[in-house]
């Protein structure tokens, strides 16, 4: 769905970027970085999925972001008032408390992909982008997306949210949050926002090590499996994230074994007797966030019924018991400080009374 990435002598390199932003399990930026970038001193520079690096010499003065979830993260780091614009906006109600008033503020530049010219003309002089590669959604998958040198010549540091735009090239299975924790500390460093970032990724780092406490020693073979029903991409075919989307991380840290962790890649199309040989024992009901408890309920309902009726999926283990997780796609499969809690919502559903 959506994606994200971030630029002396004396600048501090957020390595962070470089080396976690594409794999799980390796060093974040809290290793890599230094005191200087802890404490918000510029220069700072960061990298994108093939190495290249920005620098910024102090904090960005108007920001664009190509869709909600990085906007989301710029307004928990406090930094929302940098924004002066985005695309795919948020839908009002979609974002979590009192992000959602502060979200519904920001000046709507495209409704899905920011047009060319409109993002030239914008007068940002920093573009986060959370699609990169993946394909036709975003920034380096769009035909008539600006190039390196467009950017440059408007003025524009173009950089992304490396967890979820270099996944797809990553060279092993995701499998923690290393990546995103290492994008908030890099935007938090290039915001001027990094005691904000220390606490968010604080925050997310106990959550999640309560959860692994618990069930994190539980054999693979004793864990549940676990089937991600994206409803909002269509049912004809299904589309299932692969153990390089930070879905397969989410599931793999709540002691689950995501069904499709043998695809590489991000997100791939199959065909329900796929789904159908995995036999999973647990569904999560991967609905979009609707903008009100009523309308995610009427979706999650659907999305429920669709599956109970088909007869293609009624006969599913999963589907007879009644398994299934009714929590939105958007914490799941896009980088952000909700991963943490949807590890401790899908660990407190399989493993009831073991995780607080």
């Amino acid at each position: 769905m959506r994606s994200r990435v971030w630029g002396g002598t004396a600048a501090v390199v957020l390595g962070g970027l470089l080396v976690a932003g594409c794999g799980g399990g390796e060093k974040g930026a809290a290793d890599e970085g230094t005191g200087k970038s802890a404490a918000g001193g510029y220069p700072v520079s960061v990298t994108d999925c093939m190495g290249a690096k920005t620098t910024f010499s102090d904090a960005p003065k108007g920001i664009v972001t190509s869709n909600a979830s990085s906007l989301e993260l710029l307004l928990r780091l406090g930094a929302g008032d940098k924004v002066i614009g985005t695309g795919f906006p948020p839908g009002k109600g979609t974002l979590p408390g009192a992000l959602d008033a502060q979200g519904q503020k920001v000046k709507v530049l495209s409704q899905n992909v920011i047009p060319k010219e409109k993002l030239l003309g914008s007068g940002a002089d920093v573009y986060i982008d959370t699609f990169a590669s993946m394909g036709g959604m975003g920034g380096g998958g769009m035909g008539d997306a600006p190039t390196p040198e467009e950017f440059e010549a408007a003025g524009i540091k173009h950089i992304f949210l490396k967890s979820t735009a270099c996944a797809a090239q990553g060279k092993k299975p995701v499998t923690d949050l290393s990546a995103v924790e290492a994008d908030i500390t890099s935007l938090g460093a290039v915001t001027g926002t990094s005691a904000k970032a220390k606490e968010l990724v604080a925050g997310m780092k106990k959550k999640v090590g309560a959860v692994q406490k618990a069930v994190g020693g539980t054999a693979e073979g004793k864990r549940p499996t676990y089937f991600f029903f994206d409803y909002d991409a269509g049912t004809k075919q299904p589309t299932v994230v692969c153990n390089r989307q930070v879905a397969n991380a989410v599931i793999t840290l709540a002691g689950a074994r995501n069904a499709f962790a043998g695809c590489d890649g991000d997100n791939k199309q199959v065909g329900w007797e796929q789904v159908i040989a995995k036999n999973p024992d647990w569904i999560q009901l991967g609905v979009r966030g609707r903008g009100s408890e009523a309308a995610d309920k009427k979706a999650f309902d659907e999305a429920q019924k669709w599956l109970e009726s088909n007869p293609a999926t009624k006969g599913l283990k999963a589907v007879k018991e009644g398994h299934f997780l009714r929590i939105a796609s958007e914490p799941t499969t896009i980088a952000g400080v909700e991963n943490a809690e949807t590890v401790e919502k899908i660990a407190k559903t399989l493993y009831p009374g073991k995780v607080g």
